[in-house]
């Protein structure tokens, strides 16, 4: 008997779960980003970590994160990746999580905007590489995530959970390296970055296909 097609891979995944799961980190980023902006007493982590940063810095880490700063902002993160990533999904012929994909990156860099705008956080004054409005939360580590999460999404498997994990640490990383934000903007962008795509998915979950079936299913086929 083939599983139901709601309940994703091997029963771990549904569409309940994923946009329960998505809700609830895109509603911790908004919090997030009230907290920070309006209780003083939040600083005082962001300022230790800020602080930590600027002590810690050597010029192969500035030139590691300015390579981040690089790949993951601009022209790059807007439109690269999300064309890049379709246009390999159209090339194996999976059009419809190639759409998935887009909307996920469209609404993720659209719910940056909007909170970017909504908490007007001034950005770190030491920054060493110039930046668009807004503090929090970080659009590069939100872009990052949101990767992660696509392919994950797309491809279900350990070793793609884990590097996106990797990748999305290391541009979090990055940014406070830079003093381009503090270290609760990056954890905003983490929250938003991981809840848009679950939110797609919850909405468009037959548009997804999940590869690994259980050996009965396959079986069955």
């Amino acid at each position: 008997m083939i599983p139901d097609a709601e309940a994703g891979q091997n029963g771990t995944m549904d569409r309940r779960t994923a946009g329960i799961t998505g809700g609830a980190l895109v509603v911790a980023a908004v919090l997030l980003g009230v907290l920070v902006t309006l209780v003083p007493v939040m600083s005082a982590p962001d300022s230790g970590w800020h602080d930590l940063m600027v002590g810690l810095r050597a010029p192969w880490m500035i030139d590691a994160a300015l390579f981040f700063n690089w790949i993951g902002g601009g022209w790059r993160a807007v439109l690269l990746v999300p064309l890049g990533f379709a246009a390999v999904l159209l090339v194996l012929r999976r059009r419809m999580e190639a759409l998935f994909a887009l909307t996920a990156f469209a609404l993720s860099a659209g719910l940056v905007q909007v909170i970017k705008h909504i908490a007007g956080r001034a950005r770190p004054e030491d920054l060493l590489v110039p930046s668009d409005f807004g503090s929090f939360p970080s659009g590069h580590t939100a872009n990052a995530a949101t990767i992660a999460l696509v392919l994950w999404l797309i491809a279900p498997r350990v070793w793609v959970a884990v590097l996106g994990t990797l990748w999305t640490l290391a541009m979090a990383l990055s940014r406070t390296i830079l003093s381009v934000h503090w270290l609760t903007d990056t954890i905003g962008g983490m929250l938003v970055g991981a809840g848009a795509p679950l939110l797609v998915a919850a909405l468009l979950w037959g548009w997804l296909r999940w590869d690994r079936r259980p050996p009965q299913a396959e079986l069955a086929a």
